[in-house]
């Protein structure tokens, strides 16, 4: 076990995470961050890379890989350390030798350590993407679940799968590269921010609708001698692609967390939380997509005040400063 006490632990290094871990560095915390992934940024970098975010204050668009780096810079300036392949274990409340408050010690799959407080900013846990199930026989590494390099679709023919946000987001960036872009979704109406849904429209990207997924088959290219994939829809009629992009969601697990020695009360896969983003447990704190509270509209800008709120919270009741003196104005150096 180490011998540092933290004044707060992150688990957590996406967005929201990172943010927080930012904001208690420059609000002199001793701080860590800890994930189990083998990057920064969540699902962002992840799943989506080279997808345009466009909610973010002060960005008119911006790439996911982008933002995550610079979250990165912001906080690794304060000396944040952020640990990477280094999952949560366990968590257990212990007695501190100097003082009647508690200490959590955390343990992690590389090390253990002890924290006054926790900032939990898992995002919705694991996830794993929702396979596809249809009838056929036909190359599976031509059917992605991801994207991170849309050059590599420079020239193609995709078709991409779904009806949310990311499916249109996907169609529209791969537009940008591919000779054509096919989305196929189920319904007519789409589950997506209604802008996103007028540029699609308005985009050279043919929209199928309401369709499904029949069959898969691989055929070859009578020009090119290249493998594709034929896609036979519920209407009878056939897609002939190099790859097909399914963007149907993802599976979130929080197993590992819920295996925790420290007994949180959860909502299926979130963290029920207080006005304060305090668990029901003092001194752990859940923001993010992994706190569940009345009105949460799932916004990366929710995260970022989430943190700092918690963060105020959590000086407040372990005396690490002044938490009234929260404006960066004050906390940076004139130059």
């Amino acid at each position: 076990m180490t011998a540092e006490i933290y004044d707060i632990t992150i688990i957590g290094a996406g967005p929201s995470g990172l943010f927080a871990g930012f904001y208690a560095g420059m609000r002199k915390n001793k701080v860590q961050i800890l994930d189990s992934l083998e990057i920064a940024g969540g699902q962002l970098n992840a799943l989506y890379p080279e997808k345009m975010i466009h909610d973010v204050p002060g960005y008119f668009a911006v790439k996911a890989e982008e933002l995550v780096t610079d979250l990165v810079k912001q906080t690794e300036q304060f000396g944040v350390p952020i640990r990477l392949s280094e999952q949560v274990i366990d968590i257990v409340a212990v007695d501190q030798e100097s003082s009647d408050d508690k200490l959590y010690q955390i343990t992690t799959t590389k090390a253990t350590y002890l924290s006054k407080a926790v900032i939990i900013a898992t995002g919705n846990g694991s996830f794993t993407p929702k396979i596809l199930k249809t009838a056929g026989e036909f190359d599976a590494s031509k059917v992605l679940y991801s994207m991170t390099d849309k050059q590599k679709m420079d020239g193609k023919r995709i078709a991409v799968a779904g009806g949310g946000d990311s499916a249109i987001d996907m169609s529209l960036l791969l537009s940008e590269v591919a000779e054509k872009v096919s989305l196929i979704h189920r319904r007519k109406e789409f589950r997506a921010h209604e802008s996103s849904v007028d540029h699609l429209q308005a985009s050279s990207v043919a929209v199928l609708v309401p369709l499904t997924i029949e069959r898969i088959d691989d055929v070859v290219d009578e020009d090119t001698e290249n493998q594709q994939l034929r896609l036979t829809l519920s209407d009878g009629q056939t897609l002939e692609v190099d790859y097909l992009l399914v963007q149907h969601g993802f599976l979130s697990n929080n197993k590992d967390i819920r295996a925790w020695s420290v007994n949180l009360a959860m909502d299926r896969q979130h963290f029920v939380v207080d006005a304060h983003y305090q668990t029901n447990q003092e001194l752990i704190y859940a923001i993010g997509d992994t706190a569940k509270y009345d009105g949460k509209l799932g916004l990366i800008v929710e995260g970022f005040e989430e943190g700092p709120h918690a963060v105020n919270q959590i000086m407040a009741k372990i005396h690490s400063g002044n938490p009234s003196h929260a404006h960066s104005t004050s906390l940076f150096p004139e130059k």
